[in-house]
């Protein structure tokens, strides 16, 4: 190496006399915008390095941001998660426990307004597990005062009737079981007839001849024939209807909703219950809002036979004497 550099100085020398004077020349010499030819230079080699590491930078930090940090991200999500989860549980607990007000408030307006007789509220609490039979269980018994064929109803209309009783639980056949019997009437006509469950979530009206004229959406309430409800309280309304031999068969859908029943009233004696004036306690006696909250179901071949359904009935005490105004019987 010596040798080479020894040989070829005068080269040498001149290659670097002439790098000095290109040097001095690009210092000198300036460009548009008064910038230096050298600094332009410069620039124009640092660049391409400068774009190059900035690139590799960028992409490195993409990486660590895009991927590797994501573990923190993913803490956060599962985070965020479970507490939708627990703000979810807690809303449903919110809407169960307001649900469950407006129940015990109903049965509080209800009990408000029929002070005069004695019932129990109680909660059901379990059914039976035999398809075929539809019986429930409630959380009061003997010693609530509770006894055997006394009546259980709801606000909308009655239930059933108390057939098993244990010291603190009962056992309630409802009315669409098979072994169900009630004393009913149409509240228009007054005629009676039998109330019977068939195992199916509607029961029949056994025992009306054909010649009695039936309407869709025809109310139907208890006569008290049965010595276990009161007279004049809410089972539903007639849905469909068909001649027969040697009586007419007719459906009815019950006011209750006996496949949600949750909170129930068990009447303690067979007193009639006199309705009061307050919108709010329910529909479950005829002088209460007349219209029950149920729906009749569309069925063409008997409405195209069936006469047009005929004006509820003026209101009637407990007595049965119809009064000329809803208020005619209040002082």
């Amino acid at each position: 190496m010596p040798e080479i550099l020894t040989r070829h100085r005068p080269l040498a020398l001149l290659a670097a006399l002439l790098i000095a004077q290109i040097l001095l020349l690009a210092f000198q010499i300036k460009r548009h915008s008064d910038v230096r030819l050298i600094r332009y230079w410069a620039s124009e080699i640092i660049t391409p390095g400068e774009k190059a590491a900035s690139w590799a930078f960028s992409g490195i930090g993409g990486i660590w941001h895009g991927y590797i940090d994501l573990r923190g991200a993913h803490s956060e999500n599962v985070r965020l998660r479970q507490e939708v989860g627990q703000l979810e549980l807690r809303n449903q607990e919110l809407e169960n426990t307001a649900a469950q007000a407006k129940r015990l408030s109903l049965l509080l307006d209800f009990r408000e307004a029929h002070r005069e007789a004695r019932m129990v509220a109680a909660q059901v609490i379990g059914g039976s597990a035999d398809l075929s039979s539809h019986t429930v269980f409630i959380n009061k018994g003997e010693r609530s005062g509770i006894r055997r064929d006394q009546a259980v109803i709801t606000p909308d209309g009655i239930v059933g009737k108390v057939v098993e009783v244990s010291p603190d639980t009962a056992q309630v056949l409802l009315i669409n079981d098979r072994n169900s019997g009630v004393g009913a009437l149409f509240a228009d006509t007054r005629t009676q007839g039998v109330l019977k469950g068939t195992g199916d979530p509607q029961p029949v009206l056994a025992y009306v001849t054909n010649d009695e004229k039936v309407h869709l959406g025809e109310v139907l309430l208890t006569s008290g024939e049965d010595r276990i409800f009161p007279k004049g309280l809410l089972i539903g309304i007639v849905t469909s209807f068909k001649p027969g031999y040697p009586f007419q068969t007719i459906n009815v859908q019950t006011a209750a909703r006996l496949d949600r029943l949750e909170d129930v009233l068990v009447l303690l004696s067979q007193e009639e219950l006199h309705p009061k004036a307050n919108s709010s306690a329910g529909n479950v006696v005829v002088g209460l809002p007349a219209e029950p909250k149920v729906e009749v179901p569309k069925t063409p071949q008997v409405a195209a036979a069936a006469p047009a359904p005929s004006p509820s009935p003026a209101p009637m005490n407990p007595g049965g004497n119809k009064s000329a105004s809803p208020s005619a019987g209040r002082p």
